[in-house]
């Protein structure tokens, strides 16, 4: 397939663009470290109720829509917990087992590890997203990327706090979630190079990303909200929660709007 110098600039400078949306966690860095400690709790709340909410309200329902039966996409949601599951318990073995190197980050919490490895992954899917809507048509490409801008967002926000409460320092933290979000430029050229295999494995990819969601915010986020347990934690947590599946509930208004004008 030949492609137009407008297609590929598009879909290359687009997938750039989202991955900058993961700067919007540098607030972090002028925030002092004690009123910092006090927040991220509730930046944890906010990556699980975003974490759930993309899975459940935009991961999954898009991979049924290609795949067309609901029981291999639940299935390979399934194998997506299975897959992540086996990744902590080696990010958790290494950990156990690691030789002190100088300069080596430590005490790095196997939760800021996972929500690396899943928003990797997710980056990457949004990325072949970008790169098949430039092909389609350049505006249907803008179009996907608002959406995707609107709904990434709030995610590394989250992510930011998330990767905090796991060890990292804010500047690491901001640091890594970026060098993460750069596998969206990957996926829109991979592409771009191979349009069909990409658009195929998406069916693939989807429900794999979203198990690996509901198993991180299930297995490694929630328990950590449970450190806090007082009535304030609780109904500031439970607010932010909900707010974070509000926010992707929004999204499918947003992309209804953009993409059906």
């Amino acid at each position: 397939m030949n492609l137009s110098i407008e297609v590929i600039a598009g879909a290359i400078g687009a997938s750039f663009l989202v991955s900058l949306t993961s700067l919007s966690g540098m607030f972090a860095l002028w925030i002092e470290p004690e009123r910092l400690k006090r927040i991220i709790p509730y930046l944890v709340a906010l990556a699980v109720g975003v974490l759930l909410g993309d899975a459940f309200i935009h991961l999954i329902p898009d991979a049924v829509a290609r795949q067309s039966s609901i029981s291999t996409v639940c299935l390979t949601a399934l194998l997506g917990m299975l897959l992540f599951f086996v990744l902590e318990k080696l990010v958790r073995w290494r950990h156990d087992h690691h030789i002190d190197v100088p300069g080596q980050d430590k005490d790095i919490r196997p939760i800021a590890k996972m929500n690396l490895m899943g928003d990797a992954v997710h980056n990457f899917v949004d990325g072949i997203l970008i790169g098949g809507s430039f092909i389609v048509d350049p505006v249907l490409g803008f179009t996907t990327t608002l959406a995707i801008i609107a709904h990434e967002i709030p995610q590394e926000i989250g992510d930011v706090g998330a990767l905090v409460y796991g060890g990292y320092s804010p500047a690491k933290a901001v640091l890594y979630n970026f060098y993460c979000s750069l596998t969206v430029v990957v996926g829109a050229i991979f592409t771009l190079l191979s349009s069909q295999l990409a658009e195929s494995s998406l069916v693939f990819l989807l429900p794999i990303a979203a198990g690996g969601f509901i198993y991180i915010a299930a297995t490694d986020m929630i328990p950590a909200l449970h450190e806090h347990s007082t009535i304030a934690n609780l109904v500031g947590q439970t607010l932010i929660f909900g707010l974070g599946i509000g926010f992707m509930q929004s999204i499918i208004i947003l992309e209804h709007t953009l993409l059906h004008q």
